[in-house]
């Protein structure tokens, strides 16, 4: 059973008010001019490295996306070291390697969250060979499903240097934002990891720069989305 009590990370939930909740409005604004005025169906977000807030990112992200009457499902998209259902306080029983092995339907993996007004699906057991699932026609048609159902999907995947999956979800989804940690990864790791979506033919609409010192009296975090970011 879920934890009704959210947990300090879902900052816009908890502290609407703050700057670092309004940074995330900020991010959703400039997703939007990004595409040209509309939101992609489906954005995925990654890093270069572990530990740089890309799930902190996407959760703070969905929760601004639905309250802005977006019908919204967020997707954990990694299976080596899922999140998301620590995040939300879900039971992981069942996911997204569930869907991809054929052993439940959509319904039966969409978990509700309606103090917040988003679906999750969580990433599920941890498969034995996640890179071949994504890869699969299945996971193809699962995300096309997704798509139909709702007005955006976003999709928490793997930081990209160590594995390929990140790669292989930015092959079918609209667009694709890199979570940079200042201070945390060198910056030959990013612009790596900038080629390696660029490689597959990632649609890369911006980059946020997570952890960013501006000034005393500035929030602790700075983002920024921009087209085509160096």
């Amino acid at each position: 059973m879920r934890d009704k009590k959210p947990i300090s990370k879902l900052v816009c939930f908890t502290d609407p008010k703050t700057p670092a909740a309004e940074a995330f409005r900020t991010l959703r604004t400039n997703i939007q001019f990004a595409s040209y005025g509309q939101f992609q169906k489906s954005l995925m977000i990654t890093s270069a490295e572990p530990g740089e807030g890309k799930t902190t990112t996407i959760t703070n992200l969905a929760i601004v996306l639905a309250q802005s009457g977006l019908n919204l499902l967020l997707l954990d998209g990694d299976m080596r070291k899922p999140a998301l259902h620590r995040v939300f306080r879900l039971s992981n029983e069942q996911g997204l390697s569930d869907l991809l092995f054929h052993r439940a339907g959509i319904e039966e993996v969409t978990q509700r969250i309606p103090d917040i007004g988003i679906d999750v699906i969580t990433a599920g057991p941890i498969p034995p060979s996640p890179a071949e699932l994504i890869s699969s026609p299945r996971m193809r048609a699962i995300l096309e499903q997704l798509k139909e159902r709702y007005d955006m999907v976003l999709i928490d995947t793997p930081p990209i240097l160590p594995v390929t999956d990140s790669q292989l979800f930015a092959t079918f989804v609209h667009g694709v934002l890199l979570v940079v940690r200042s201070g945390k990864v060198k910056m030959d790791h990013v612009k790596k990891a900038k080629a390696l979506l660029e490689h597959v033919g990632a649609n890369l609409i911006g980059a946020v720069l997570n952890d960013k010192k501006v000034s005393k009296n500035s929030s602790y975090y700075y983002e920024y989305a921009e087209k085509n970011s160096r």
